[in-house]
């Protein structure tokens, strides 16, 4: 079983839930505005001492995302999260601030650019699987989680793909490769276990001289597979570009695919990479489930629920997603991830498959 922990107050009020384990179980457990004790400079955890880089003017493509830890990720609800009344609706209102004011001029520059310093931006993810085909390709919505529910992303799974292939969109009414509001998509591996997350440059093959054009990396996500098959919190690392002395992210723009986040983490060539981690659910006896603390961000128990940390600060929460409906999930991101990075993770806990379970 698996839970989500509240805060001691809701300890004492015994506000805990249980969850369930089963890869499809996506309830979402409490989670509160993601913030750290300010007792170190989280920002220095992410520089890596990479050349500025040269492209500013097309430093907009290249979103960052938080990574993930390796830890495990199932969360359980609160005994009353899935009912609405009863002063949960106050205490959910209370736990559920809105997002701090974020202003989203010019769209395709904010979701590449990482979060401000110091600002959780609180999103909310929708899942529609109306229509034809959506049971099968359901599409997502990102939103500012505020009064104003600003729209951010869009992203979609391809349909005639060897591997697992969202494409996401800046235009929620068009999800094809070839627009212009294409921004960025996750690609798997064979085995659905490994993820890469790309912003719209072009493919190696059709670079131009300079290598200017060509798409970056911005982020790579592993789960852990479960070869015996025991149940159990799923772990997950996540690798991102570190960032330059300026808070910009170091542009990873691999020639091949030797040569990409993936390879430089298993070869364990770290140069201006970041590798991060799902932090770790705690078993707690009393209500026999793994709990982690969303601070009231989420409400259901699920697989899909994680928290992404740097091993050297824990509790600094990179970034956290979790279910809070049936079809839909919060998701709240900080410094130096940006909204594509965050919503292309999040898009790869929905595509687990039995072997990571």
């Amino acid at each position: 079983m698996f839970q989500v922990n509240g805060d001691k107050k809701e300890k004492k009020s015994k506000k805990k839930a249980a969850a369930g384990s089963d890869e499809e179980d996506d309830s979402d457990s409490s989670t509160k505005p993601i913030r750290s004790e300010k007792k170190k400079n989280p920002v220095s955890l992410f520089q890596t001492g990479g050349d500025p880089p040269k492209e500013k003017k097309t430093r907009k493509k290249a979103p960052p995302k938080a990574a993930e830890s390796e830890e495990e990720t199932l969360e359980t609800p609160q005994k009353n999260s899935n009912k609405k009344g009863k002063g949960k609706k106050s205490k959910k209102k209370e736990e559920r601030p809105p997002s701090p004011v974020i202003e989203v001029d010019n769209l395709e520059e904010f979701v590449l650019r990482p979060a401000p310093q110091g600002v959780t931006v609180k999103c909310r993810v929708t899942r529609d699987k109306k229509g034809m085909d959506r049971g099968l390709y359901p599409t997502y919505y990102l939103h500012l989680d505020n009064d104003k529910k600003v729209f951010l992303l869009a992203g979609r799974k391809r349909k005639k793909s060897k591997t697992s292939n969202y494409l996401i969109s800046i235009d929620p009414t068009d999800l094809s490769r070839g627009g212009e509001n294409f921004i960025g998509k996750l690609r798997s591996n064979l085995m659905g276990t490994k993820f890469t997350v790309f912003d719209n440059g072009a493919n190696p093959d059709r670079a131009n001289a300079d290598w200017s054009n060509v798409r970056q990396e911005l982020s790579a996500v592993v789960y852990e597979t479960n070869v015996l098959g025991f149940k159990g919190p799923r772990k997950m690392t996540v690798i991102i570009p570190g960032m330059n002395s300026d808070n910009e992210r170091v542009p990873i723009r691999p020639r091949n695919d030797n040569d990409g986040l993936l390879m430089r983490w298993q070869n364990k060539n770290m140069d201006n990479v970041i590798e991060l981690h799902n932090k770790a659910p705690v078993w707690n006896d009393e209500t026999q489930s793994y709990v982690l603390n969303f601070h009231g961000r989420v409400t259901h128990a699920s697989v899909k629920n994680f928290q992404i940390v740097h091993g050297s600060d824990p509790d600094y929460i990179v970034m956290q997603f979790g279910r809070v409906a049936d079809d839909a999930f919060t998701m709240d991101y900080n410094y130096p991830l940006c909204a594509l990075q965050a919503f292309a993770i999040a898009l790869s806990s929905f595509d687990g498959k039995l072997a990571c379970e």
